[in-house]
């Protein structure tokens, strides 16, 4: 897609098939009104739409999507909150019954929070990676000798598992989890090689799904 004409072009063909034949999905979906079981924070990198590559309908995912799928840690400085504020919505108000953390391969993000010399040339995006600050010095510990690419790797997966943490901040996420009603989950997608892997608690490995 290069042009929002083709864009345009393309809503034609998606109403032709959910409206203008006797589709039901749409009709349910503002009859019922949404009820996801599962919140997926993703990046919102062009190339990982996660219902695209879940293979879901409409109505399937409650979708957060920001750069290199971060959560921030529980606060209020009386600053604009949306990745927390859509948590909020999504735990209190649907009640999901998971919280998948999605990160993937060749994630920009992460490159721009591992090639940072500390100056935020970058008005938001600098000060946004800085939540997965403990990430980057964790890979500089273990992986100082490594090439760009396994640093990268390394990152973009330890980074979830900071996000997973910063996920136990928020009390009503908290008191979910210990409850057993609701469980978090950290998926890395392999873009590269097509393969989907989960982070293993058991073994501190991520481990193909």
């Amino acid at each position: 897609m290069s042009s929002p004409a083709q864009l345009i072009e393309g809503f034609a063909r998606f109403r032709e098939r959910h409206f203008a034949k006797d589709d039901a999905l749409f009709r349910e979906l503002v009859e019922q009104g949404q009820a996801p079981r599962i919140l997926v924070v993703a990046c919102c990198d062009a190339r990982v739409d996660p219902a695209l590559i879940l293979d879901c309908a409409p109505g399937d995912l409650f979708v957060i999507r920001n750069v290199a799928n971060l959560v921030p840690p529980a606060e209020n400085q009386g600053h604009y909150h949306g990745t927390s504020a859509a948590l909020e919505f999504g735990v209190r108000k649907l009640n999901v019954g998971h919280i998948v953390v999605l990160g993937h391969a060749h994630c920009g993000g992460i490159r721009t929070l591992l090639e940072s010399d500390g100056q935020k040339e970058d008005m938001f995006l600098d000060e946004w990676m800085g939540i997965a600050a403990a990430a980057r010095e964790q890979v500089n510990l273990e992986f100082s000798h490594a090439d760009n690419a396994v640093r990268q790797r390394a990152c973009e997966q330890q980074t979830i598992l900071v996000s997973l943490d910063n996920l136990r901040t928020f009390p009503w996420i908290r008191e979910r989890v210990e409850q057993g009603a609701l469980a978090l989950h950290g998926w890395y997608f392999d873009i590269e090689r097509g393969e989907l892997l989960g982070y293993n608690a058991d073994t501190h490995l991520f481990e193909r799904l």
